[in-house]
């Protein structure tokens, strides 16, 4: 890579030398897709090639606004910040550490940001740029990754570019591999701008072989990342395999199932988490096993109470009867404006409320454990999995249709809590409210569903062949006994 030289003034020539870049490197500069994907195995330069960039952009550009993010400051200030300032002559920029934003001599800036959760969506709420580096992407969610976009903006004409870097696993494992790696995208016929276009996106592999200077300076890299616990995905950037998550023992391959016809009776639950940012709403159902089967969901951002509570009633079939809905103790905290607590207006709107129990560490292990296999009895479900020789001898207690929605990726991408790994990560927050509702669900007792008991005919109900019904219930003909009563 040339260096780059800047002419400040007619007496001094500034010149910054951008380093050396491998083939993979190069070609991530020379995208020029809308959305670029740099990563795989660790160790592939990532963190050199978005600072790079970013430089390159800053001079090229005056007057250009671009944001490095990371999901926590330390490794901002580890990865970026020092080696970008240990790189630039100290007179063509200042740094605010307040705000943490570098200024160059030409108006150009790099904004360095963490992600905080949802305090953060409201700090880059109406925030604008023109180039987003989104390094170590899988630690995001795709809601954060969304949201940043609309953040990609301006009326100038820099270029609009985002770019990613990352490793398999995370919490965001699954919505990077879909889009970068499986490459399938959303089609949306009533919203076609909701529509994902496959010529946006790119992915750019690479590997610890790739980076060569690194390779040179620390020959023993590749055996240190082969002893990580992960190592076949850090190693070899392998996304078919993924570490971290708390419900590891969570396969759509085996706790997912088409929708079939709900025996009439089976119990019928419901569970919610609900929050302003997202109310997610399940309906369950018990078989004769007490296994459990989510048969539906809702998910919406932005419901007032009254809105949920009719998305509840509207998404309930009307032959429906559901013994009870489940929700978080916060439902039952007054409101200060009202002195009513949200389950009253719940309940005055159609749908009274359950108070589920809210220990976290003991909800998430219950959930663990019905993920788990066990003996499969239910008549139903044998015959509908295709009898007694073909259907299977055990399934987990907790089941999901295919068709439930974000739930089931949600599940496979909450990680396990740094500090109590007994507890799921309550960080990224969007993702937590569909497993929390599940989670309402399992922490409670719910009745197993009673098999019929065959309808018993009238006749049957006779001692004796010869008397049918009518002469059992009222006696018969009349005789002289009659006279003797």
């Amino acid at each position: 890579m040339p260096k780059a030289r800047k002419t400040i003034s007619s007496d001094k020539d500034i010149v910054v030398d951008l380093g050396k870049l491998n083939p993979k490197q190069i070609e991530f500069f020379n995208s020029t897709t809308y959305f670029t994907c740099y990563g795989g195995a660790k160790g592939g330069g990532k963190s050199f090639a978005t600072d790079t960039l970013a430089i390159k952009y800053c001079i090229e550009y005056p007057g250009i606004k671009v944001l490095i993010i990371r999901a926590h400051y330390p490794e901002l200030e580890r990865n970026h910040i020092r080696p970008i300032k240990a790189r630039l002559p100290t007179d063509i920029y200042d740094y605010n550490g307040s705000s943490h934003i570098l200024t160059f001599y030409n108006g150009s800036v790099i904004i360095f940001g963490h992600w905080s959760g949802q305090e953060s969506e409201n700090e880059y709420q109406g925030q604008d740029y023109d180039v987003i580096f989104m390094d170590e992407a899988t630690q995001f969610s795709e809601r954060t990754f969304r949201h940043l976009a609309g953040c990609l903006r301006g009326s100038n004409d820099f270029p609009k570019r985002y770019y990613l870097t990352c490793n398999p696993g995370g919490v965001g494992h699954f919505w990077v591999k879909r889009l970068f790696i499986d490459r399938k995208f959303k089609v949306d016929y009533a919203h076609p701008e909701k529509t994902e276009n496959p010529e946006d996106y790119s992915f750019i592999f690479a590997k610890a072989e790739d980076n060569i200077i690194m390779l040179e300076k620390n020959p023993n890299y590749l055996s240190n990342i082969s002893m990580m616990h992960n190592s076949d995905a850090m190693r070899y950037g392998n996304w078919d395999i993924m570490g971290g998550c708390y419900f590891d023992n969570f396969d759509p391959k085996i706790h997912t199932i088409k929708p079939f016809k709900i025996p009439k009776h089976w119990q019928i639950y419901r569970s919610f988490d609900y929050g302003l940012d997202m109310f997610a709403c399940f309906w369950w159902v018990i078989d004769e096993d007490g296994r459990g089967w989510c048969i539906r969901s809702f998910e919406a951002e932005n419901l007032s109470i009254q809105d949920a509570a009719k998305a509840t009633l509207d998404n309930t079939l009307m032959y429906e009867n559901v013994i009870c809905t489940y929700a978080p103790p916060d439902m039952w905290n007054r409101q200060k404006e009202t002195g009513r607590t949200i389950a009253q207006i719940f309940t005055a709107n159609g749908v009274p409320l359950i108070k589920s129990d809210n220990s976290r560490v003991q909800g998430h292990m219950v959930m663990r454990s019905l993920l788990e296999m066990a003996p499969l009895h239910d008549e139903y479900v044998i015959k509908m999995l295709g009898g007694p020789e073909k259907a299977p001898k055990e399934l987990p207690m907790l089941m999901f249709f295919d068709n439930v929605g974000g739930v089931l990726e949600d599940i496979q991408s909450i990680q396990r809590d740094e500090v109590n790994p007994n507890d799921c990560a309550k960080d990224p927050h969007d993702i937590t409210h569909t497993v929390d509702g599940v989670r309402y669900f399992c922490i409670n007792r719910s009745l197993v569903s009673e098999k019929p008991q065959p309808v018993v005919q009238h006749d049957e109900l006779i001692d004796g062949a010869d008397e049918n019904y009518d002469d059992f219930m009222t006696g018969g003909e009349p005789s002289a006994s009659y006279m003797n009563y």
